[in-house]
């Protein structure tokens, strides 16, 4: 999302280079397409996450060097920081336990901090994702949930009610930076809820799925009191799972499938996650635009006639035929590669079913230009 130089691009390791690449097996395939989501142990190191952490308790502290000079000042009706983009230092007075708990969660600091956009593109992270939604891959937005003990928990919602695209292959990648289970707020998911559609807003708010004949609305949507939260009894219809994860394990989950979380309700325990949303790169969204860095880059993000953003994400695997933007700081990706380098590692079709004269079914190259005389579908 920066004007990168053309030094930068040549030097950006292409997406295929050897290193440690993680590959999603058989099972675990079949598990996510019957489930909605898939658990992928270890597969952050304990290195990065004590990267992570660390720099959570510095955000929390207000100890970047970001935060100086800033104050946050968006509370929610707990005392509590409800953030979007803002994170600056905590407000003065606090004692370093009530500056612990102040932040609840933080979006988009990929447009604001190297180690967001770091995480948000991580190779091994996108590894999976080249596998259940690739291959072109667009990385569209980030959180940081930090859910200190006694902070409530989310109720059940589906993510491309928030995130819409178009096919819908919205997918979001969770790594815990803690240990999480029931007690300080694991995720919980209605499994194999994925083949709900996305139930649409009662009140405007939200996306969903209105030309489905005999589709309900729904109220109070990420309530969490099922008593109100409509989507409670369509999560009722399936097995609601609880998923602890271990520090470094990354929870992977689709747009549709319904999940949720709880209270944490330890007294010094954090559930701290970083989470990040993606999408097929050739899918369209209206979603996320950039307010812009520079004049050039801010005249793409958003399109005056489609209102189309996905000049606003970046491609972070394969290619695509609609607008993308590049990491602001620098972080390897499909993005950076050249148009070329991008086609040559996208080229997934080379082969095709033939032949047309005889019915057999085989493999020959792809050849738009081959005529077959003795078919009946010559042209």
């Amino acid at each position: 999302m920066v004007a990168v130089k053309p030094d930068s691009i040549a030097a950006a390791v292409p997406a295929s280079s050897p290193r440690d690449r993680y590959q999603v097996s058989v099972e675990q395939y079949v598990q996510f397409r019957q489930t909605g989501y898939l658990v992928v142990p270890n597969l952050v190191s304990q290195e990065e996450i004590a990267e992570l952490q660390q720099h959570t308790e510095d955000l929390m502290a207000g100890r970047l060097p970001e935060q100086q000079g800033t104050r946050s000042k968006h509370l929610g009706s707990s005392g509590a920081a409800v953030l979007v983009n803002d994170f600056g230092a905590p407000p003065e007075g606090l004692s370093p336990q009530e500056k612990a708990n102040f932040f609840l969660r933080i979006h988009m600091l990929h447009r604001k901090l190297a180690l967001h956009e770091r995480y948000m593109l991580h190779p091994r992270v996108l590894d999976v994702l080249e596998v259940i939604i690739g291959p072109d891959v667009l990385a569209m937005q980030t959180m940081l949930f930090l859910k200190p003990p006694g902070s409530q928990g989310q109720g059940w919602h589906q993510d491309s009610y928030y995130i819409p695209t178009f096919p819908d292959s919205l997918l979001g990648a969770w790594i815990a930076i803690d240990d999480c289970d029931e007690w300080n707020g694991a995720m919980w998911f209605a499994a194999g809820s994925q083949r709900e559609p996305i139930y649409p807003p009662a009140d405007g708010y939200g996306y969903g799925q209105r030309d489905l004949g005999g589709i309900r609305t729904i109220a109070h949507v990420s309530d969490v009191n099922d008593e109100v939260n409509e989507l409670a009894p369509i999560a009722d219809r399936y097995p609601q799972l609880l998923v602890s994860a271990k520090a470094g394990d990354v929870v992977f989950f689709g747009g549709h499938v319904l999940h949720r979380s709880k209270a944490n309700r330890t007294a010094d325990r954090f559930r701290r996650a970083f989470v990040s949303h993606y999408c097929n790169a050739r899918s369209f969204t209206q979603w996320g635009a950039d307010g812009g860095y520079d004049d050039v880059h801010a005249a793409q993000a958003v399109d005056p006639a489609t209102k189309m953003t996905n000049g606003s994400h970046i491609l972070a695997r394969g290619d695509t035929h609609l607008p993308f933007a590049r990491p602001r700081f620098g972080t390897p990706c499909a993005a950076l590669l050249d148009a070329a380098e991008r086609r040559r590692l996208g080229e997934h079709a080379l082969r095709v079913q033939a032949d047309m004269a005889s019915g057999d079914m085989g493999v020959a190259p792809a050849d738009p230009d081959r005529r077959d005389d003795d078919s009946p579908y010559s042209t």
